[in-house]
Order: C-alpha cells, then sequence, then structure tokens
C-alpha cells in the first residue's frame, strides 16, 4: 500500500473543519505524513495566504494531495489554480471527488467549510485513493490545459 502525504489548507471559515479531518487522518494507516498550511485559528485571514502554502507544497512536491477548505471553497481554489502545476477542483461530494481524479488527475481539492465532517470524510477519502484512468481522451485534454498554464495554446 503507498503511503499518501496530505497538506491541508484552511481559512478562518473553514479551520474547524481543518483540524477535525487533520486529526481523523492522522489515524488512517496509509497516510504517511500531513502537513498543516494553516491557518490556526478562528481569527478572521486570507484564504489566498493558506492556498499559496499548499501550493508551495504541492509544487515541490512536499505533498502528494491538498485539500483546501474556506467558507464556499471557491476562493481557495481559484487562489490554488494561479500556482503552476497545481490543479485543484472546488468539489460539493464525493461523486465529484472521484471524477476529478479519475478523469483530470487533480491535485487538491477545495470545498466549504460547510460541509458536513462525514461528507468531507467521504470526499478526502474518495479523492486520494481513486487513480487518474489515464485514458488516452483525458491524457489529450490534460495536455492541452497544460499548454494553456504554458501559454502556448494556440
Amino acid at each position: 500500500m503507498k503511503k499518501i502525504k496530505l497538506g491541508f489548507a484552511s481559512d478562518h471559515r473553514g479551520y474547524e473543519l481543518k483540524e477535525k479531518l487533520i486529526a481523523y487522518f492522522k489515524l488512517q494507516e496509509d497516510i504517511l505524513d500531513i502537513t498543516d498550511c494553516g491557518t490556526n485559528s478562528l481569527n478572521s485571514c486570507d484564504y489566498p495566504d493558506y492556498a499559496y502554502l499548499l501550493g508551495r507544497e504541492l509544487e515541490t512536491n512536499g505533498v502528494d494531495f491538498g485539500i483546501a477548505i474556506c467558507g464556499s471553497g471557491i476562493g481557495i481554489g481559484i487562489a490554488l489554480n494561479k500556482m503552476k502545476g497545481v490543479y485543484c477542483a472546488k468539489v460539493n461530494n464525493a461523486l465529484e471527488a472521484k471524477y476529478t481524479r479519475l478523469d483530470n488527475n487533480t491535485n487538491a481539492v477545495s470545498f466549504s467549510g460547510d460541509t458536513s465532517f462525514s461528507e468531507a470524510i467521504r470526499i478526502v477519502d474518495t479523492f486520494i485513493h481513486t487513480d487518474f484512468s489515464s485514458e488516452e481522451r483525458h491524457k489529450k485534454r490534460i495536455e492541452k490545459v497544460k499548454r494553456i498554464e504554458e501559454n502556448i495554446y494556440d
């Protein structure tokens, strides 16, 4: 069984859920390491600061997967997607988490701090345990996305 390195980041609205998820996933035998990129309190803060820290962990392979939580899950996901080589999908449920890995080979997922703890566990568990399908049609589409990222799309 491959050991997984997980990174977590949140703003103040995602803080409590992030803390619960970290405690839960620390107890899972297939988790090698967890990196907490903050925030570390309920004090109001700016999600891009923590998205950046998580994105750096993804860029440098400090973590295999990133889990990002803010009020809606949208802002922190947008910030992560500004970083080269970081592909984050905002998801609402485990089915979406499955398909973003299966079809898009994303390395990060974001969701709302209002997500229930049980659904958040399902999302993260599904996300980290779903492999990319490696189907040619998906590989071709991902390569097109990478060309957009490099500003060489023609």
